[in-house]
């Protein structure tokens, strides 16, 4: 199949653009989804997670407290590399398992928040980065979804930079305008660039 990793920083618009690819015909894995799956109650993820950080980070339910564990972490360095160093094993091990379901004439997209940050450029066949100045993605963050200014400050900071993604990007895709014009330019790349992509590697493998 063709393997297209797409990132992008918080609140850039990266869950429309993989909402809009699966729209035109891939086979869409979300990482947070996958994440979120791997920290379910009765899990070995989530068994992990509060022996590392406490009983604290649990709802009374037993689900995870999401944002209690997101107030440990974030702007801590060293906290949140001992919250990957368990989530993101375990997230690349599902996120295997469906890949390896998907018919080889498929095109896969992996939408990775933390693509460039954990390493995984190299992983793919395309790279497309969902981008939009930080003052943009604060606003977002701020107005759409409730957000404290030091706590949207905070979860940019604790991503890799613009240049960082763009260095790793085939395609970086500049989300500025509205979400019709995203929608547009993710259909045009799908018909152009990666339609024609995946027909070249399949005829290379039946060469």
């Amino acid at each position: 199949m063709l393997k297209v990793g797409l990132t992008g920083g918080i609140a850039a618009g990266k869950s429309l653009a993989a909402q809009t690819l699966a729209d035109c015909g891939a086979v869409l894995i979300d990482a947070d989804a996958l994440a979120r799956e791997v920290v379910a109650p009765g899990t070995e993820g989530l068994a992990a997670v509060v022996g590392a950080f406490g009983p604290e980070i649990l709802a009374g339910d037993g689900t995870l407290d999401r944002a209690a564990l997101a107030a440990v972490v974030f702007g801590d360095d060293e906290r949140r590399a001992v919250l990957n160093g368990i989530v993101h094993p375990l997230v690349r091990a599902r996120a295997a398992e469906l890949a390896s379901q998907v018919p080889r004439d498929g095109i896969l997209v992996q939408d990775v928040p933390l693509l460039v940050e954990t390493g995984q450029a190299g992983n793919y066949d395309f790279v497309l980065v969902v981008e939009a100045p930080e003052e943009l993605r604060m606003e977002r963050m701020i107005r759409d979804r409730g957000m404290d200014p030091a706590d949207a400050q905070a979860r940019i900071a604790a991503q890799a930079t613009a240049a960082q993604r763009a260095a790793a990007a085939d395609v970086v895709l500049n989300n500025t305008g509205t979400p019709d014009q995203l929608v547009a330019a993710v259909k045009e790349l799908w018909e152009k660039q990666l339609v024609p992509l995946n027909e070249q590697r399949l005829r290379a493998d039946r060469a």
